[in-house]
């Protein structure tokens, strides 16, 4: 035993040598890909985020300052399969044009980078500031590799970094890590957001099948104050958030904890989740059986809020990983690997005794909309054109609620590849059948028909909000009340879309916008 530990150590200093040998030569100079970058390959999203290339996963550390929204994210910059973790970086003035900055957090020897936050340190709690300026924090999850090699349960643990130059530069904390691991072997993706009442830190962080609460005063010393879970859930607990918001059109403010679940999601593998409550400081208090998705669809995993936002703006905007576990490694795509979904704002409505969150497109998108076709209500019993000859939209359809046939807008291209999105009025279920978009044949997981549950909100009239890119669509049924996102990989963009009739279909309003590339 004593020879295994000796000859593993060896190894950890070996690789700590080339861990701190590239990331010498990685932060000297930008990294050639940043800059080249065209964003013209075969499926390349042009209106949402990816990174210039390699693999992407979890959206970390989304923070507002000083007119900037961040967005760090899980990178692995030598491959498009996941590999040792890094956190990429990039910035944008409006959520839609993105800058790419270099690697914000390298691995050390404590381990790769995971998933985690940033926060503004108003006050300079942690003593990280510098010149009377407030410090950015950075606060994520080391995974050493070794130690879990060697059979140990407490390779996860929780460091943090800090920046007083807006980000362009991380200091690891020199007593990290700041909370070690209890003996739990997923304890990961710290969410740290001041709770104003208590005038303290809160934690948040996935523990496999719950997650655990600890808080603080400066960021760097953390107590344990509370947890919450479902009793018997043996699934996998990832990217938790916690969050204030009020409901709309009223005073009342609940507490939202988003989990990502890693199993077990309405149309199989990973999905985001949310429960409603109320939150002291301490103690989530939640009915665990009310747990509830953010998203129907089969890619919208790892969604977390941002900080910061002022308060005069007020929104919950938050960003997802556009993928899916199953098969994300796999998808036929090479000089990149996954995207993120397009920012949403959070709203929390309250129907009769329960509490809802929608999901709606960030309100910057109207700056990327162009070319608006209004569509002419009535009857459509036949099928009817209504976007041609243009791949980046967005469709805005109401219809009066059908009484046995289901509505249906199909999106195709030149080579016979389509995918629809429809609504059933015998199911009560939005659909979305991926299963003729393009290349499915990568994983068994990938192609079919997806659904979600419509029937607890109930109204005269049928909504679709549809966002439609070169690889991803995604729905925003009934005002955001249902959300599906789903990837999609075909031989040529879809240009066409077209409502196809029926005796059922009543086109109440329609209205499609073609919209502008973001990355040229």
């Amino acid at each position: 035993m004593k020879i295994k530990i000796k000859i593993c150590s060896c190894l950890l200093l070996v690789c700590i040598v080339l861990i701190q040998c590239k990331q010498k030569g990685k932060e000297e100079t930008n990294p050639p890909d940043l800059d080249t970058a065209e964003y013209l390959e075969l499926c390349r999203p042009q209106y949402h985020f990816s990174p210039p290339a390699h693999w992407m996963n979890d959206p970390n550390g989304l923070v507002y300052k000083d007119g900037e929204y961040h967005l760090f994210y899980q990178f692995y910059p030598d491959s498009n399969v996941w590999g040792p973790m890094h956190w990429g970086h990039a910035v944008s003035k409006d959520l839609l044009h993105w800058s790419h900055l270099p690697i914000a957090l390298f691995p050390d020897s404590l381990g790769y980078i995971f998933s985690g936050s940033v926060v503004i340190d108003h006050g300079n709690t942690s003593g990280f500031g510098i010149d009377g300026k407030d410090p950015m924090v950075a606060i994520f999850t080391q995974h050493n590799p070794v130690l879990e090699k060697s059979g140990s349960d407490k390779f996860q643990y929780q460091s943090i970094a800090y920046s007083n130059d807006n980000g362009r530069s991380f200091h690891k904390y020199k007593n990290n890590p700041v909370v070690p691991n209890p003996g739990i072997r997923d304890f990961r993706d710290p969410k740290v957001i001041w709770h104003a009442v208590t005038k303290q830190w809160i934690m948040v962080l996935a523990a496999y099948d719950k997650v655990i609460f600890y808080n603080s005063t400066d960021l760097k010393e953390w107590k344990r104050a509370g947890e919450f879970g479902i009793v018997g859930d043996t699934r996998l607990w990832e990217c938790p958030d916690l969050f204030p918001v009020k409901v709309e059109g009223s005073n009342e403010e609940k507490w939202i904890l988003i989990t990502s679940i890693q199993k077990g999601a309405p149309n199989g593998g990973t999905a985001t989740s949310y429960f409603v409550g109320d939150f002291d400081g301490k103690t989530f208090t939640s009915d665990p059986a009310h747990q509830k998705w953010l998203d129907y669809g089969k890619d919208n995993y790892a969604m977390v809020t941002y900080s910061d936002i002022p308060a005069d703006d007020g929104r919950v905007v938050a960003i997802g990983w556009m993928s899916n576990w199953q098969y994300a490694q796999v998808v036929p795509t090479e000089v990149w690997r996954s995207a993120c979904t397009f920012p949403r704002e959070l709203r929390l409505d309250k129907v009769g005794d329960d509490y809802f969150l929608r999901s709606l497109p960030v309100r910057e998108i109207a700056s990327i909309e162009k070319n608006k076709l209004d569509i002419k209500p009535g009857m459509i019993t036949q099928n009817l054109r209504i976007m041609n000859d243009f791949s980046l939209a967005k469709l805005d359809m109401t219809f009066k609620r059908p009484i046995a046939n289901t509505i249906t807008i199909r999106f195709s291209n030149s080579m016979n590849e389509y995918m629809e999105v429809s609504y059933n009025p015998i199911s009560l279920k939005y659909e979305i059948d991926r299963s003729h978009a393009g290349n499915t044949d990568f994983s068994d997981d990938f192609p079919g028909i997806h659904s979600t549950d419509a029937s607890f909100i109930e109204s005269e009239n049928i909504h679709f909000l549809i966002l439609i890119d070169h690889s991803s669509i995604e729905l925003f049924a009934d005002n955001g009340f249902y959300t599906m996102t789903e990837i999609f990989f075909t031989s040529v963009p879809f240009d066409r879309a077209e409502i196809l009739g029926n005796e059922d279909t009543n086109l109440l309003q329609g209205m499609v916008w073609e919209l502008k590339n973001t990355w040229r």
